[in-house]
């Protein structure tokens, strides 16, 4: 029984990996699904805005545990949206086959549409889904104050994962905390803000936001990042 529970999950997760991928769209179909477009963000912004205004400050977001990841916190209820506020949903939203989930960031002050790229989530399924099977979660060097390197073959895999990133090129790590989970290592790209930009940040600031302030997309999946003296993103330590 047991055997069969595990080929299952194994069966639903790459059902949903197929879903993500895009590969049961042929074409522009499967384009539309997987690029921000900024017209679909905007017009679920208008809708976001006006159903505010008409509720009297209400918003369509579905609820969420407090210790939820603040990228992932407020996650859209198109339902509430669809067809009164808009038309329909966009084509690279989750709910229509897309990779996107929209989410809400800065709800108390400026509710702001932003992107979910869901592969991301994928792949650390793809890691819960391994660490369940073999029983166990082999921890390497760590990488910052109880942040560590996965031992990707211990696990069973030939070569480390990794995520494209939403942001650049880049091929990101995935690294893992001393709570078991695993997250998302964005270093590059914040080194690569950091380098190039010149953004006014202090050490002990979560720098996470130079992603989300200058792209569609969140930084979900992570843990907080700062700067160390030399203007160097580093782990942040918990207080």
């Amino acid at each position: 029984m047991r055997g069969i529970q595990k080929r299952l999950t194994l069966l639903i997760s790459l059902f949903f990996m197929m879903i993500l991928s895009g590969c049961m769209y042929p074409g522009d179909e499967k384009e539309k699904r997987e690029i921000p477009y900024k017209d679909q963000i905007e017009t679920i912004q208008k809708a976001v805005n006006a159903y505010k205004e008409n509720t009297g400050g209400l918003l369509p977001i579905k609820t969420r545990e407090n210790e939820t990841d603040q990228y992932i916190k407020y996650p859209i209820e198109f339902s509430k949206l669809v067809p009164a506020y808009t038309e329909k949903i966009p084509s690279n939203a989750f709910e229509t086959g897309g990779i996107y989930q929209y989410v809400l960031m800065d709800v108390d002050e400026n509710p702001t549409v932003k992107l979910v790229d869901l592969r991301i989530a994928e792949r650390i399924r793809e890691l819960n889904l391994r660490k369940h099977i073999n029983g166990k979660l082999p921890f390497k060097e760590a990488v910052g104050e109880n942040v560590y390197e996965i031992d990707f073959e211990a696990m069973g895999f030939k070569d480390p994962l990794k995520i494209e990133s939403p942001y650049s090129d880049a091929l990101l790590p995935i690294v893992v905390g001393g709570d078991g989970k695993f997250y998302v290592d964005y270093s590059i790209d914040l080194n690569r803000i950091l380098q190039e930009k010149k953004p006014n940040v202090n050490e002990g600031e979560d720098i996470r936001h130079l992603l989300s302030d200058d792209f569609p997309i969140v930084p979900a999946y992570s843990l907080p990042y700062t700067v160390n003296d030399q203007n160097e993103p580093v782990f942040m330590k918990k207080k």
